[in-house]
């Protein structure tokens, strides 16, 4: 019998990705000769680069979006003389589940998702009660259909930081790590009900330096405005970094892993310091912890339990924001002590 090919579609946000580790993991598992590929967008590639079992990274040129039938069509053609014997396909999109369909992939197996009953030829029913959490769900696609849903087993996720790189990007930042750091993750790309305030930070960063830990500012170009003004309210200091903006994603899994505790917002960041199973408190407002949290045996929740929450927002329906405004610093500096 010939060896199994892999093709994994993957998702569109960095938090998905490393959520779709865990399925990397049980197909390697259950055909250890498995070559496994994985296509995927620009911005998660450093994410599959980090992975164990991964044969080939194919960077998806396809804007986030768009649908382009004449490329689909080019790079389905390109795909076609691997020969691949299955592919899975984790976004829920109809386009998403074109090119395996084009590249006549033999076997296609993904959730019914958006009309894509031609499409896939090994459709799953998501039973969201029996699979609250994503990475579950990713999971369950490698397992039969007929396999009962409690018999599904989910491992951790799990990266690998580029150590190499690591000390590069070190030594080019001008950071230093004599002292314990903590890492502040103070963005969340999907809009601001996910964000914790920028005065909350400055004062855990007030408290952590206190207790004698530098502290850390990583982010995308998007999130500078919020990590100016952390600075801005902390003050001149030289053990507060502000480094967002200033770096690649592949450099900031590979500098998160110096970190003594991470504080992130429900984002790609918050998932990756969970893969490196680095101490973290995740704060969380708008989304559900039930449904995307932090998984590591050391990360710690911090929400408030509102009535209201979790609305899935990107901005608060409401304008009072108090899901995010009720978490004071207080609170999630508790949760950093609990941590060390």
């Amino acid at each position: 019998m010939n060896d199994p090919r892999i093709l994994i579609i993957a998702p569109s946000w960095i938090g998905d990705a490393v959520l779709s580790e865990p399925l990397i993991a049980q197909i390697k598992e259950a055909h250890i000769s498995a070559s496994i590929d994985v296509f995927a967008p620009t911005w998660c590639l450093p994410v599959y680069r980090r992975t164990h079992h991964i044969h080939r990274v194919i960077e998806n040129p396809l804007p986030h979006g768009a649908l382009d039938w004449s490329l689909r069509k080019r790079i389905a053609q390109s795909l076609a003389p691997t020969l691949y014997t299955q592919a899975f396909v984790l976004p829920n999109s109809w386009k998403s589940a074109l090119i395996p369909y084009l590249a006549r992939i033999p076997k296609r197996t993904g959730y019914t998702g958006e009309m894509r009953f031609a499409l896939l030829n090994d459709r799953r029913h998501l039973d969201k009660q029996m699979f609250p959490r994503l990475v579950d769900r990713f999971v369950a696609l490698a397992y039969s259909q007929d396999t009962p849903l409690d018999r599904v087993e989910t491992t951790m996720p799990v990266l690998i930081p580029n150590m190499k790189n690591r000390k590069v990007a070190l030594e080019r930042l001008r950071l230093k790590h004599t002292s314990p750091i903590a890492v502040f993750c103070p963005g969340a790309e999907y809009g601001s009900a996910k964000r914790w305030l920028p005065e909350y930070f400055a004062e855990l960063a007030r408290l952590l330096l206190d207790d004698g830990m530098d502290v850390w500012l990583i982010g995308s170009p998007k999130d500078r405005a919020a990590a100016s003004a952390i600075v801005a309210a902390v003050g001149d200091t030289s053990r507060l970094r502000d480094i967002v903006g200033q770096t690649e994603l592949g450099d900031v899994i590979d500098l998160l892993s110096f970190a003594r505790v991470v504080i992130s917002n429900d984002s790609g960041l918050m998932h990756i310091a969970a893969a490196l199973d680095l101490p973290l408190v995740a704060l969380f407002g708008s989304s559900s912890p039930t449904y995307t949290p932090p998984l590591s045996r050391h990360a710690r929740i911090a929400n408030t339990n509102i009535s209201c929450s979790p609305c899935f927002k990107r901005e608060c329906p409401l304008g009072h924001f108090r899901c995010m405004r009720d978490l004071t610093p207080q609170e999630v500096y508790r949760h950093v002590a609990a941590l060390r």
